[in-house]
């Protein structure tokens, strides 16, 4: 278990103000200056050392993708850090208590993840939902610019760096990283064709990159306590401490910061108080919001709570945004909601995913309700086959892993309910 001394985010719950000067008793904002000295190669590559990955949901390696970024920009065409603070999968809420309660993490995390990557400016963008979210945030930025933390020699560095907040509209398509560049540039936000990557042409045609909240919060402390300290937690390749976000059927859901690799019952014992009505009352569990396939009881329980131990169940942990499922819940019907949310935020950009969203969502209410044949299933899995890998995003992956976790774990269920219907229909024919 995460000791209280190695928890980055010491505000998560928002018992202490967020404003600047409760910030830097924090340790924020702490000798910003001499972070910077070290110089923008060093910081990239203490970033690679503490192994930090994504945690927007792909995992893929933070100071790696910083290396991609040019070395020397070209005056017409600045470097751009663009945030991604859309915080729309469904089962995920960790970015907003970052925003709502220690912003200034994630300026300062800008300020020098910015200046690492030779960046002129980092855009934040934040789902159009969150409200009181971006007040604070917008009032943050303010306190930083005020301080001389932002904006022309930015904390006493010599270096000139801005910070932007813009709003999205509330299009969950927009999470996708060249969509939400689309969107930033005031066009409709639908993802483009790579390449060219967003590292080599990305917003307004310059080279950008594109991070979560979190990937970008850490940054600061990583650099403070050192890249072996950081790496000192979690298996191999799975390094560092993680905002887990627990809801659904737990006796206490909570969003906590918690060492990477931990196996999934001591997360849920430790922090939620156990499985609602007991571990013999656990269905199943969405282990890294509403886009990953489900994982049953038996398989997930000492599963570690990371990007390898995830897949090898055939899942993953994304945002890892922990969704638990108990005997109550009707799974199909569960898995039949969120195809409904896949569908109506397809972008319609790509045929598989604007035409087979739409369809699997209507076989998976038949089989809902058990109005459908046994070779329906069959035919949902082969077309889920049909629109994952044949999209330009993700969305269509994310429409169909659900499904696929749904037919390859509780296949039983679906013909039971086909078989039921077809034997109250029978029933039905022969009194009549």
């Amino acid at each position: 278990m995460l000791a209280d001394k190695d928890r980055i985010f010491t505000n998560v719950y928002g018992f202490q103000p967020w404003n600047l000067p409760a910030a830097q008793k924090r340790g924020d904002w702490d000798k910003t200056k001499d972070l910077m000295a070290i110089g923008q190669d060093a910081i990239i590559d203490r970033i690679k050392a503490s192994g930090l990955r994504g945690r927007g949901g792909a995992g893929f390696p933070t100071g790696m993708k910083w290396s991609f970024m040019p070395k020397e920009p070209r005056p017409d065409r600045p470097n751009f850090l663009v945030i991604n603070a859309d915080e729309s999968e469904p089962g995920s809420c960790k970015d907003r208590e970052i925003i709502r309660h220690d912003p200034h993490k994630l300026i300062e995390g800008a300020l020098i993840a910015g200046f690492a990557m030779r960046a002129r400016a980092a855009y934040i963008y934040i789902r159009g939902e969150y409200i009181r979210e971006a007040e604070t945030l917008f009032a943050a930025v303010k306190e930083a610019y005020d301080a001389g933390l932002l904006g022309k020699n930015a904390c006493k560095s010599g270096y000139d760096f801005d910070v932007f907040v813009h709003r999205g509209a509330g299009a969950y398509i927009c999470g996708e990283e060249t969509a939400m560049l689309e969107s930033l540039e005031g066009k409709k936000g639908q993802p483009r064709l790579k390449p060219p990557f967003p590292a080599g042409a990305g917003l307004y045609g310059c080279p950008t990159t594109v991070n979560n909240v979190e990937s970008i919060a850490v940054v600061p402390t990583i650099l403070r306590r050192g890249p072996e300290w950081f790496a000192s937690f979690g298996n191999e390749n799975n390094k560092g401490t993680k905002l887990f976000q627990i809801s659904g059927h737990v006796n206490k859901p909570c969003v906590v910061e918690e060492a990477m690799s931990i196996p999934f019952h001591e997360l849920i014992e430790k922090h939620c108080g156990g499985i609602r009505g007991g571990w013999d009352n656990l269905l199943a569990v969405i282990p890294g919001g509403s886009s990953v396939p489900l994982v049953p009881a038996a398989q997930i329980r000492d599963c570690p709570m990371d990007f390898d131990g995830l897949r090898a169940l055939g899942s993953g942990l994304g945002t890892a945004a922990v969704i638990v499922m108990d005997k109550s819940t009707d799974i199909v019907r569960a898995i039949s909601r969120l195809s409904y949310f896949y569908k109506h935020e397809s972008c319609g950009q790509c045929t598989p995913c604007r035409e087979g969203t739409g369809w699997m969502w209507r076989v998976m209410e038949r089989l809902r309700t058990g109005d459908a044949d046994i070779s329906e299933i069959d035919t949902l899995q082969q077309v889920t086959k049909q629109v994952e890998g044949h999209t330009i995003c993700a969305l269509g992956d994310a429409a169909a892993w659900p499904i696929q976790g749904l037919i390859r774990h509780f296949r039983p269920e679906l013909e039971r309910r086909i078989n039921e219907r077809q034997a109250g229909a029978g029933m039905q024919e022969a009194a009549e």
